[in-house]
């Protein structure tokens, strides 16, 4: 009975590792084609893995929290047909699927990573290399990174946290890995030995005073806090405030949602609303949709808006609305709402998630008159509006200036200011309460 290999499924162009959750099914037993084999996180979102075959599981090649690159064997399936293949109903299609005899020796066998090696001894994944490259780490250098992955693998964590050392001006504390080659002729990492690995200081045990309760952060906030620190070292962020009255845009909403939501069956928030405004003026302003790449500016022809949406776990994601300037109000409505839904329950697709080119966040939802972003990488700027509140003001008309109530909204841009100057990134930003002040009260539906 052949042996069927189950691989590390890509996830998406800029995705090349992942890590391993939770296994749902153990060596011996059975599993179905397209029955979830594994739970797997990558810095985007989590997803399930299925079997790509019918058979018995046979065995595991990683653990729960290992960290994988996309293309590696991680478990193998035994079947009863030597045609076993992957499903043409399964949501991820695997990098290789391989349906052989079984191997004639019981010894466990070195995954293959399907990501290039860097051409030394020590593997890297092409993440840790992508990080290396931006943050002007050498080879010499990365080979000296002590890795807590698979058999001494660098991971994505290690190099940051070398890096955030480095910029501290702190030393690293362990040399290099010892490499060892085998018959395969795939090189191994192997961890140093206690003999030859140099002392580490241990680090002091903390004392909270007072009465304190200590909870961990789940994975998802560690990758968010990591997200948004790598962006403030990034990016120098300045941010731009403008004030907008939103009355006509709001009585017009209240006008019209009923008939909205009965002819199309979805609901029409403010979220869709603003994303039109603020496309409108990315079309005048295209600089705001762009990217650095060392000291090249890319400006990005597809608008793709990503929408911050908050868990229930109270951790916050951003799906993508892709080719957002290509859609009607119906269409920004749709999309809002389902992915929104979709968040909210675990069910978004890694390529949700990926190649936005500017990011709206909504910090009125909680109550907030205004808020200052944090940078979404790589884009280079994000827009924060604030809770819609009546206020007094004074509006000039034909008679004279009077008193009025009238429906206010702060909006916040923060941008990055290698690239956005002050009078751009004000510009927009005032561009943008423009666009929602002057919205026309007879607007069809």
């Amino acid at each position: 009975m052949p042996l069927v290999d189950l691989v590390m499924p890509k996830m998406g162009e800029s995705i090349m590792e992942a890590t391993i959750l939770k296994w749902h099914k153990q060596p011996g037993d059975a599993v179905k084609a397209d029955e979830t084999v594994l739970e797997i996180a990558t810095d985007k979102v989590d997803s399930e893995v299925p079997s790509t075959t019918e058979g018995v599981l046979e065995e595991l090649l990683f653990q729960v929290n290992d960290v994988v690159p996309i293309g590696t064997v991680i478990a193998r399936i035994r079947t009863n047909s030597s045609a076993a293949g992957p499903s043409d109903e399964s949501p991820f299609q695997p990098a290789t699927v391989v349906a052989r005899p079984e191997p004639a020796s019981n010894g466990h066998r070195i995954p293959q990573a399907a990501s290039a090696n860097t051409g030394g001894a020590r593997f890297y994944s092409p993440l840790v290399l992508n990080i290396a490259a931006n943050e002007g780490v050498p080879l010499s250098d990365l080979e000296t990174i002590p890795g807590s992955g698979n058999e001494g693998r660098v991971t994505k964590k290690d190099i940051l946290e070398y890096i955030a050392n480095r910029r501290s001006g702190i030393q690293p504390t362990a040399g290099p890995a010892t490499v060892t080659t085998q018959t395969t002729l795939t090189p191994t990492v192997t961890r140093p030995s206690q003999d030859s690995a140099p002392a580490t200081t241990q680090q002091p045990l903390t004392v909270y005073s007072g009465n304190v309760e200590i909870v961990e952060m789940d994975r998802m906030r560690r990758l968010i806090a990591d997200h948004m620190v790598r962006s403030v070292h990034t990016s120098p962020h300045v941010t731009s405030i403008s004030e907008a009255d939103v009355t006509h845009l709001v009585h017009w909403r209240e006008k019209v949602k009923k008939d909205f939501e009965k002819r199309e069956n979805t609901k029409l928030t403010f979220t869709p609303l603003f994303i039109e405004a603020v496309i409108r003026c990315i079309k005048k302003y295209p600089l705001i949709n762009s990217s650095l790449d060392g000291d090249k500016i890319i400006i990005k022809k597809d608008i793709n808006i990503g929408m911050a949406t908050a868990l229930p776990s109270g951790n916050l994601i951003v799906p993508v609305i892709r080719n957002a300037d290509q859609l009607n109000l119906t269409g920004l409505a749709r999309q809002v709402n389902t992915l929104a839904d979709n968040a909210r329950q675990n069910k978004l697709r890694p390529e949700d998630t990926q190649g936005g080119t500017f990011t709206l966040t909504n910090v009125g939802t909680f109550g907030s008159l205004m808020g200052t972003p944090i940078i979404n990488q790589p884009q280079v700027a994000i827009l924060a509006v604030g809770a819609i509140k009546k206020r007094p003001v004074v509006l000039e008309t034909p008679e004279g200036d009077a008193i009025v109530i009238r429906h206010m909204m702060y909006i916040s841009l923060s941008y990055d200011h290698r690239i956005v100057d002050g009078s751009l990134g004000a510009t927009f930003c005032s561009a943008v309460a423009r666009e929602l002040e002057n919205f026309a009260m007879d607007r069809p539906l």
